[in-house]
């Protein structure tokens, strides 16, 4: 039996045919509106026709790539992406998370915990106070500004562009300066995700993100500080 409607949009990206027919099947009967393609091409269309809020994307499609797609959607905004794809190389998932993936999925899968990755990754998409301990006043550390309220960052009076969930994982940080957080924990409490469901390796990968645009000498940062064998913090 199908659940109510849902007012989320989900594009399915695949150049399989039965992948396409059997996860829409799963995310339709969870009641999201779904609409499938089955290259690269015709998802970069459907971006803008479709206006999904999340994009189940296969790195292996013809002619134009996932890599290409993802590219091109983080170069337009914040739009949540899970990869789906048959490489189960990590160099392949970190390329994805590194270009801005929030979550992937290793075929072959179970269409049910792909359609539970949705329902994560749309939980935590969206911006919530609860996800960060800070409040809404505004954070500064010798030249670095962040405004929780407007959610923006400068350094040096630069504004910096950074993701919504790089901004989140900064700002959880800097709050909680000056605590040691590990991997897990900042899944379950930026992410909304646990490492059952999500590779840790998604907080090294916007942390390495996060320091190649706010600091000076990425590879002896200023701010964001790893404790090895333990996780991360901020040096005020």
């Amino acid at each position: 039996m199908e659940s109510a409607p849902n007012p989320h949009r989900i594009l399915l990206v695949d150049d399989e045919p039965r992948v396409r027919e059997v996860v829409a099947a799963y995310l339709q009967r969870d009641g999201y509106r779904v609409q499938t393609a089955g290259d690269g091409e015709s998802a970069l269309r459907y971006l803008s026709e479709f206006k999904p809020d999340l994009v189940v994307l296969d790195l292996m499609l013809p002619h134009v790539s996932g890599f290409d797609v993802l590219r091109e959607i983080r170069r337009n905004g914040d739009l949540p992406v899970i990869l789906l794809t048959a490489r189960a190389e990590e160099v392949d998932r970190v390329s994805g998370l590194e270009l801005g993936a929030d979550d992937y999925v290793v075929k072959p899968f179970s269409p049910r915990e792909l359609v539970a990755r949705v329902r994560s990754v749309m939980r935590r998409s969206t911006p919530r106070a609860s996800t960060s301990p800070a409040t809404q006043e505004g954070l500064s550390f010798d030249g670095l500004e962040i405004d929780p309220a407007r959610r923006v960052v400068s350094v040096e009076g630069a504004p910096m562009d950074l993701t919504a969930k790089e901004f989140d994982l900064l700002v959880y940080l800097a709050a909680g300066s000056p605590q040691v957080f590990s991997r897990g924990h900042l899944l379950e409490h930026v992410w909304g995700s646990s490492s059952e469901w999500q590779d840790p390796a998604t907080i090294t990968v916007h942390v390495r993100r996060i320091r190649q645009k706010l600091e000076k000498d990425p590879q002896n940062p200023r701010w964001l500080k790893t404790v090895w064998g333990v996780g991360y913090r901020f040096e005020p």
